[in-house]
């Protein structure tokens, strides 16, 4: 069985679910920091700031998806500037403070002003 999570809406721009979980595990897929201006919701001007952002959507995430950011085991980070590497490496390390999970790092672009993204696979909680 798999359960879908933050499905879109109709007329939605995003084709994708927020997450899915099946098999004991949860999949999220790739998400930047929340940005909303009509609702005063900004990602954050530097790349510290939405890196924090995003890992925090991540958590949401997760926690509506039956997991938590202490049971990730692997990240995929997103970045579109290899100059914020070591910034945003410096505030995702706070995000893990029981170990880190494996990651690797992709570059990407998107039609956004993100500077960064992350994706993960988690262990749902039993």
């Amino acid at each position: 069985m798999i359960d879908i999570f933050g499905e879109p809406h109709p007329g939605s721009h995003r084709p994708f679910s927020h997450a899915t979980r099946a098999g004991g595990l949860v999949f999220v897929s790739g998400h930047s920091a929340p940005h909303d201006p009509h609702n005063g919701i900004h990602r954050g001007a530097t790349a510290t700031e939405q890196v924090r952002e995003a890992l925090a959507e991540m958590a949401r995430i997760l926690h509506e998806a039956g997991s938590s950011m202490d049971r990730v085991v692997m990240v995929t980070m997103l970045i579109t500037d290899p100059a914020d590497y070591h910034d945003c490496n410096a505030e995702y390390v706070k995000h893990f403070p029981n170990g880190l999970p494996a990651r690797h790092t992709v570059r990407f672009g998107v039609p956004t002003e993100a500077k960064v993204g992350f994706s993960c696979i988690a262990i749902a909680a039993a």
